[in-house]
């Protein structure tokens, strides 16, 4: 027959101040299914040590250690944990109970692992505990329990998941001598229904109650004799709760619950978790709000370009900015606007010509700009008019019609006096003015000067005398755009001149150069609300290793009842997120509070709080929560599992 656990020359040696101590060395030992053993000695003899590497808690630096003929040295951290989810159960001295939980939920901790339903490992854990005398207190706390009943609930934990062979270590050292007759009762009982006992004691007077005591001192096995005739019985196991769930739900009830632990924790930490909130409450608040500032001072500037020709192209006579005969060039004409204005592609067309001049009403002169254009033009620069009307007589007839801009409105008329229908004279020419515009000084690139606007024939004809245009305003149509338009209006005036005696000025070149530079400004500015988020992530990262230290024990006691690597990570790493996601919606809250506080008050540069804007947030929120959460989850993954039980 095939014994359950088998030690050949097992040795454990310790690195203590630079000298090595053998804890334990040239073990044998052969358990088969169903005894109970009891390990004796004194303190420091090793016997605790041998029953944490039976447990495969901690592993041995020397020998073979064979459990069901599997060498259990050659298995790796989870596939360890899988062997004391499946086959242990751990009665500690200590009791290693969680208080924050009840004593149905500490029973029900190894099945969580294990995949099982809730209501499954609810229901088998109110079952055990029931038939151990615990029934009036299935929701109790550990601290609201005497010292047995604390025994009695750790015996039902380590039966949860069947409990094939239980460890008890000292299980009566910490209980009065009525308590500790009824948890030898209890382990007695385990015995004869079949499971495997293997109790660690230094009192020979709780040893006799085991059909076998194995004796150690000094590490080594002194002696190994029967007590009683050893009467085994077949392990009941449960084998309908291991592996009764597929992978993925599995997965997402261990998720469930490591969720459902970390928001208890938060809970039950109140003050740090709120402190700890804080720092990304203002790193996502920081962010937003730049990011919104950003897009607010980006919609500004793009309105002012608007206002200077939406899909605008100007066409200027020469080569280019820099040709010195481009004034003698007398190629553009009212005849080449007219022609352009037929093209299918081509919104709308205005002759543009200008020239600088006195402008008299009454008494009063002031030294403005003369632009003559025709009504395409206030469309193609978006000048909208607050008073009158435009040319009414047709731009092609040479009427003496004028609009003024709101700098000659103020200066000649003042706040309370109508233009409309007044002369004023241009250049000693009278014109009747029958529109007004709002003021043009503010928009960017707009000439500050007091402006006047005449139809560009009246223009040609009574003020310069010069057919000559030194500017033809193109605006394109939405759907063609306005590089495509570009080309095909230089395609078209080759064409027409014979030759390119012209340039072009595309105005969407300017909105391009504004977006690129907002962009970067936007990224600059949103680099600092980064830089806030950083340090709030990294004060998350400094509560969770602290958190992990305080925690020690419990990862320990997670890792003896079957938590995978990934488990613990996964607690820990839930923990943080949920941090930094509740962090990351109050402060985009916030940033949405802050944006409707400086509308209310009316500042020059609105903070817009975009969709762009939260969803950088929100993101920027789950990474610094995974960046700075994955070294703490990680440190708590790799303790070893007798090192965190052995922390206080």
């Amino acid at each position: 027959m095939m014994h359950l656990v088998e030690l050949r020359d097992l040795g454990r040696s310790f690195t203590l101040g630079g000298e090595t101590v053998e804890a334990l060395r040239g073990i044998n030992l052969e358990i088969k299914r169903g005894e109970f053993v009891a390990l004796v000695g004194a303190s420091g003899s090793g016997k605790s040590t041998l029953m944490n590497i039976l447990g495969c808690l901690d592993a041995p630096t020397a020998g073979t250690y064979l459990f069901a003929g599997q060498d259990v040295s050659a298995l790796g951290q989870d596939a360890l944990a899988e062997l004391r989810r499946r086959h242990f159960g751990f009665v500690f001295q200590r009791y290693h109970l969680l208080n924050s939980l009840s004593a149905v939920s500490n029973v029900e901790l190894p099945a969580i692992y294990n995949g099982v339903s809730k209501s499954r490992r609810q229901a088998r854990a109110e079952r055990l505990l029931a038939q151990l005398g615990l029934e009036d207190r299935l929701h109790h706390r550990p601290m609201e329990m005497s010292g047995g009943q604390q025994q009695r609930v750790s015996i039902a934990r380590a039966l949860m998941n069947g409990g094939e062979i239980i460890l008890a270590d000292e299980p009566t050292g910490s209980l009065d001598s009525i308590n500790g007759a009824i948890v030898l009762d209890h382990l007695k009982t385990l015995h004869v229904e079949g499971h495997t006992i293997v109790m660690v004691t230094h009192d020979m007077g709780v040893a006799r109650h085991a059909d076998r005591i194995v004796e150690i001192r000094d590490g080594q096995i002194v002696s190994d004799r029967r007590n009683v005739a050893t009467v085994t019985h077949p392990s009941p196991g449960l084998v309908d709760l291991a592996g009764e769930a597929g992978f993925l739900t599995s997965f997402l009830r261990r998720t469930s619950e490591a969720a459902r632990i970390a928001f208890r924790s938060i809970a039950a930490h109140r003050l740090r978790s709120a402190l700890t909130l804080l720092g990304i409450v203002v790193g996502i608040m920081s962010l937003a709000a730049v990011i919104g500032l950003g897009e607010g001072g980006q919609a500004i500037v793009l309105d002012q370009i608007n206002r200077l020709g939406a899909n605008s192209i100007s066409i200027f006579p020469g080569t280019g900015w820099d040709d010195r005969n481009a004034g003698n060039v007398d190629t553009l004409t009212p005849d080449d606007a007219a022609a352009l204005a037929e093209q299918s592609y081509i919104n709308s067309v205005s002759p543009q010509a200008w020239d600088t001049g006195q402008l008299t009403f009454e008494s009063t002169t002031v030294d403005g700009l003369i632009n003559g254009v025709s009504n395409a033009y206030f469309d193609i620069a978006q000048l909208p008019l607050t008073q009158g009307n435009r040319f009414t007589g047709g731009e092609n007839r040479a009427l003496q019609e004028a609009i003024i801009d709101n700098n000659i409105r103020r200066t000649l008329f003042g706040n309370s006096r109508s233009p409309i229908g007044e002369i004023l004279f241009v250049k000693d020419v009278p014109f009747v003015i029958v529109g007004a515009i709002g003021e043009l000084g503010g928009s960017l690139g707009q000439d500050k000067r007091p402006q006047v606007f005449i139809p560009h024939i009246s223009m040609i004809s009574r003020i310069s005398g010069s057919q000559r245009l030194p500017e033809i305003v193109v605006r394109i149509n939405e759907s063609v755009g306005t590089d495509v338009g570009e080309k095909a209006v230089i395609a078209f005036l080759e064409k027409r001149h014979g030759t390119r005696d012209f340039f072009t000025y595309n105005s969407d070149g300017i909105r391009r150069s504004i977006e690129k530079t907002t962009r970067t400004l936007s990224m600059l500015l949103g680099s600092v609300g980064a830089v806030t988020l950083l340090v709030g992530g990294i004060g998350v990262m400094n509560i969770m290793l602290v958190t992990i230290t305080e925690r020690t024990n419990e990862i320990g006691l997670r890792m003896a009842v079957g938590a995978r690597t990934s488990d613990i990570m996964l607690q820990f790493l839930i923990e943080t997120l949920a941090i930094t996601i509740m962090g990351g919606c109050a402060g985009v809250a916030l940033a949405f509070g802050l944006s409707a506080l400086i509308h209310s008050i009316g500042t020059p540069i609105p903070m817009v709080i975009s969709w762009h804007a939260v969803s950088v947030g929100c993101v920027m929120a789950i990474v610094v929560g995974a960046v700075f959460g994955f070294l703490p989850a990680k440190k708590a993954a790799r303790l070893k599992p007798i090192d965190a039980l052995s922390r206080d």
